[in-house]
């Protein structure tokens, strides 16, 4: 996977009928995967399958083509006075495991107390998804978030909790559906101040 950033005007990574062209290799590596598993890549169904599984990935972890951090480079210091907490709730997403690239699939809340700026709103959801689009463990994208915006917008405190279904868990190995795990992210006032902790959680629903 690169780093490089898509466009019509990249050439070769290109085509006419699919937008991107797909590399051989990648393409064979996906007919591998199809005949050990016990199926037929030449079949009619599955022909162009390995086209597609490669198209459907670069989506997904379209996040390493992205600066998360530039989500939050344009700032807002006339608020007004406003100085209480900024919450943004239930913001839905969706990664892969890196041990099974099985999906990943859940809501995040993520607020923070600013010191004396804020930024738009869906910059939250924004830093979320580009954290999210790669190859992921729930925990170090509850961290790498809330590092993001501590370190971007140097708010007085952060607060990140992710609850999220894991398809390694409920399609494989233990099978056991409906299970949600929760991981959590305080910082500055928020892991240090009792009642702040217990506000921000209690306005997040928990």
């Amino acid at each position: 996977m690169t780093n490089e950033r898509l466009s019509p005007d990249d050439g070769d990574l290109y085509d006419d009928e699919d937008n991107l062209s797909v590399p051989d290799d990648v393409a064979e590596a996906v007919r591998t995967l199809i005949r050990w598993t016990g199926d037929d890549p030449t079949r009619e169904g599955l022909v162009d399958t390995p086209k597609r599984v490669a198209r459907a990935w670069r989506e997904y972890c379209q996040g390493y083509a992205e600066d998360p951090a530039h989500h939050l480079s344009r700032v807002f210091e006339e608020v007004g006075g406003y100085d209480e907490i900024v919450l943004l709730k239930d913001i839905p997403f969706q990664s892969h495991c890196e041990h099974h690239m099985a999906p990943i699939t859940g809501k995040a809340h993520i607020a923070y107390l600013p010191e004396n700026r804020v930024v738009g709103i869906s910059k939250l959801a924004r830093v979320l998804h580009a954290f999210a689009r790669r190859l992921q463990v729930q925990e170090r994208l509850t961290a790498e978030v809330a590092d993001c915006i501590w370190e971007h917008l140097q708010p007085r405190g952060v607060a990140v909790v992710i609850d999220a279904t894991h398809g390694c868990m409920t399609a494989r190995g233990v099978r056991t559906p409906g299970v949600t795990m929760t991981t959590s992210r305080m910082m500055g006032v928020f892991r240090d101040d009792p009642r702040s902790r217990a506000e921000v959680l209690k306005l997040m629903g928990y």
